[in-house]
């Protein structure tokens, strides 16, 4: 047990050294070079009163383009997998995501309909965000209707409100305008980072952060519930207050990452289960392992993003690559142990 539990401090310092490498790694990339030096030189000015020697141009780049999108990239990431590994938690299925309960379908459909009303890029935002949370809100209405199973009330009425939203943005993307609209709407569902700025940083970090809080704080208590309600029950844990605080906080988390960067996959399903390949099963461990590897995982792929190709590439694109074939592998790992 010992010789374990220093197996896992010591991939968690991995884990880590891994994030602190890929969050300013990303600093230097892009179609303007920034070097090392620069780059620490731009960052400390922002405390210390150094002396300018660098270019403007870096220092705009840096703080007004690369740090807001960096940021949101490692808070998005790294919320999605913290709310996808406590899903797999809660309802003891691993092959659960944060949009599960159809938060990221209801956000989508909050977009279209902005985007097809014209609302502006801020009301596009907003109206994605409370159709997110409205999504959820209709499945709990939904699922608190059955007595018997209450957590598969809750799966299947994710999947009925989500079929339904992706029908109305089927619907929507039918009417709108093949020259202007409709470009847009699938361009937005697609996911991207590369219209990240400073106000998306203020809209949606706050309620990423409210979201990750309850979580990581409630992770000892997920890892009871995740043993089975009886022994939850019998270690004085409320089962069903515990699993809706944990619903209302993944659904902020997903909300408001949808609303500023769009649709996301995958990464609150792979990412907890590379978390859990590397430091268990113990969500005192898995829960921050999973924060770190799903922000690094995202901010690398972000990068490719914006080097693979002349165009940047959607992130949402780039994210199903790599998701689906891990899917497939954990489908059939699970089919052989069987």
């Amino acid at each position: 047990m010992v010789e374990r539990d220093w197996i896992y401090k010591r991939r968690f310092g991995i884990i880590v050294l891994l994030f602190i490498v890929c969050f300013f790694g990303s600093f230097l990339l892009g179609r303007y070079p920034v070097y090392p030096d620069t780059l620490l030189k731009i960052l400390l000015s922002a405390i210390f009163p150094i002396k300018s020697t660098w270019p403007v141009q870096a220092e705009t780049v840096v703080f007004q383009v690369r740090l807001p999108r960096v940021f949101m990239a490692a808070l998005i990431g790294g919320g999605l997998s913290c709310a996808g590994a406590a899903y797999q938690g809660i309802f003891k299925n691993p092959m659960v995501s944060p949009d599960v309960l159809g938060a990221s379908s209801g956000a989508g459909l909050g977009a279209a309909l902005g985007l097809f009303f014209s609302f502006g890029y801020n009301g596009v935002t907003i109206n994605a965000f409370l159709f997110g949370l409205g999504a959820v809100g209709i499945v709990c209405l939904i699922s608190s209707r059955v007595k018997y199973n209450p957590v598969l009330g809750l799966v299947l009425s994710g999947m009925m409100v989500s079929s339904l939203a992706s029908a109305a943005v089927s619907f929507l993307k039918l009417v709108a305008d093949p020259t202007n609209t409709l470009p847009v709407i699938t361009y937005w569902l697609m996911g991207s980072l590369a219209s990240i700025r400073q106000k998306d940083v203020m809209f949606a970090a706050p309620w990423i952060l409210i979201g990750i809080l309850p979580i990581y704080l409630l992770r000892w208590r997920i890892n009871v519930l995740s043993l089975g309600e009886d022994e939850a029950r019998s270690m004085g844990i409320n089962a069903k207050k515990l699993r809706f605080i944990i619903v209302v906080s993944a659904t902020l988390i997903t909300s408001a990452a949808v609303s500023v960067s769009g649709h996301i996959g995958w990464v609150g399903l792979v990412i907890p289960h590379f978390a859990r390949m590397l430091v268990g099963s113990d969500y005192r461990w898995l829960l921050p392992a999973s924060l770190l590897m799903g922000g690094s995982f995202l901010l690398i792929v972000d990068n490719f993003a914006r080097l693979l190709a002349t165009s940047e590439i959607p992130i949402g694109i780039l994210t199903a690559f790599i998701g689906a074939p891990f899917f497939l592998y954990l489908i059939l790992r699970e089919g052989n142990r069987l």
